[in-house]
């Protein structure tokens, strides 16, 4: 159990997962680094298997996912010797499936340390809901007071032109200045 431990310090397995296509999963090169396999011995033995890996488990990046996970993660390109296939993203289910797959202790302790990661995440999106439909409730109650105090500045500023109107008073004639004829 100590490899698990270590590995859980260095770099929490929470943060390998990520939102692709609406679900929580986890990239095969991630799997295969905590599994201490090779990707391509990975995808070689979920190929063998598929049959045990639908869509729902386990799905293939497009080249435009391939191509913003490289802008936000390292992933080698191509041309310099990096993969030569598109990633592997695993859900949940497809993680659980590994272990039927991969039969080494490592994986089996893998397979449920990940499990587990998995559950932790669900617990703390489903704490945060809670906290998530309160901050929408008072962000609510703030664009009502904007709205209010928007509508109160323009009635202060009417005022205000009112005031300003008021103060001058009416507008003065203004006697010319020079020789005026009679008859004006």
């Amino acid at each position: 159990m100590q490899p698990t431990k270590s590995l859980a310090v260095a770099r929490p397995v929470e943060s390998l997962i990520r939102i692709i296509r609406g679900q929580k999963a986890i990239l095969d090169t991630d799997l295969a680094v905590l599994y201490q396999v090779a990707t391509g011995t990975l995808n070689q033995a979920v190929r063998r298997n598929a049959d045990r890996f639908p869509e729902d488990f386990m799905f293939q990046l497009s080249i435009e996912e391939t191509e913003g996970l490289r802008s936000q993660i390292v992933i080698s390109n191509p041309g310099r010797g990096g993969r030569r296939y598109l990633p592997y993203a695993f859900t949940e289910h497809g993680v659980v499936m590994l272990s039927s797959v991969l039969k080494s202790p490592r994986a089996v302790r893998m397979n449920i340390f990940i499990a587990r990661a998995f559950v932790r995440l669900r617990e703390l999106v489903a704490g945060n809901k809670d906290l998530a439909t309160r901050i929408e409730t008072l962000e609510r109650g703030h664009d009502r007071a904007a709205l209010v105090i928007e509508i109160l500045a323009e009635d202060i500023d009417r005022l205000a032109s009112e005031v300003k109107l008021v103060k001058a008073g009416p507008p003065r004639s203004k006697r010319r200045i020079g020789f005026r004829p009679v008859n004006e």
